[in-house]
């Protein structure tokens, strides 16, 4: 109530010295906690006439914030073009659906399936391991908040997020010189094509781009994803 309390004071003060004003808009937090949920309040901007505004009349305990500051990029949001670059510099291969089934079968490959939880458990790869990169949104922040509401404009009611914890769950499960097939649902390619010059991205590219950052030395990725995998009758199981 202490800082609605200083906006009033501050917007009786401008409108007295000065006539040309108009509301936006702002962000007001407290300036000794940045973590402190944000609030959205009216104030009033102006146009300086003859007199300009001293900076002791802005309130010292107040600070303006954006109420949706994206946080810094991560690895995951570098651009596909950088992404590719790399994948194909460390030589990542893309596979076909029966290669894949020969290689989990005759070369101890680990096919790591990276769809959400509840895709896999409708159906997966014999033997496959689930680490999902993406799951829903958890958190509330002002950025959380910002993006759901831009989900639910386009009628979707579970947005989802980068998780955080994929490295760290890929790594207690698989060690670094693990033979590695990365699976999403579609599978994206590397592969270029007149529409496509350099090709589509997708979550299992993102997550082989994210191993291979991190010192993971034998992966591959399933070209077409497990789209193929299944139209293809190759074998599945179910989780109930």
């Amino acid at each position: 109530m202490a800082a609605i309390t200083s906006v009033s004071q501050l917007h009786s003060s401008l409108s007295s010295l000065y006539p040309n004003y108009r509301s936006s808009p702002l962000i007001l937090a407290p300036k000794t906690n940045q973590d402190t949920t944000l609030c959205c309040l009216t104030v009033r901007s102006f146009t300086f006439s003859r007199r300009r505004l001293s900076s002791q009349s802005v309130p010292r305990g107040l600070i303006i914030q954006n109420a949706a500051t994206k946080p810094a990029k991560s690895p995951a949001e570098e651009d596909w073009k950088t992404k590719r670059e790399l994948l194909l510099q460390k030589r990542v291969r893309s596979v076909e659906a029966k290669e894949a089934l020969r290689l989990q079968k005759e070369n101890n490959f680990v096919i790591l399936d990276v769809r959400p939880e509840a895709e896999f458990k409708e159906a997966h790869p014999p033997g496959a391991i689930n680490v999902q990169i993406y799951r829903l949104i958890k958190e509330w922040t002002a950025w959380d908040i910002a993006r759901r509401a831009a989900f639910a404009f386009f009628g979707i009611f579970s947005g989802t997020e980068e998780n955080p914890e994929f490295l760290q769950s890929v790594e207690s499960q698989l060690d670094k010189d693990a033979k590695i097939i990365v699976a999403c649902a579609t599978g994206g390619t590397m592969k270029p094509s007149q529409n496509l010059p350099e090709g589509q991205q997708s979550r299992s590219l993102i997550a082989a781009y994210l191993l291979v950052l991190n010192g993971y030395k034998n992966v591959y990725h399933l070209e077409g994803g497990l789209y193929k995998w299944f139209k293809e009758e190759l074998p599945e199981v179910s989780e109930e």
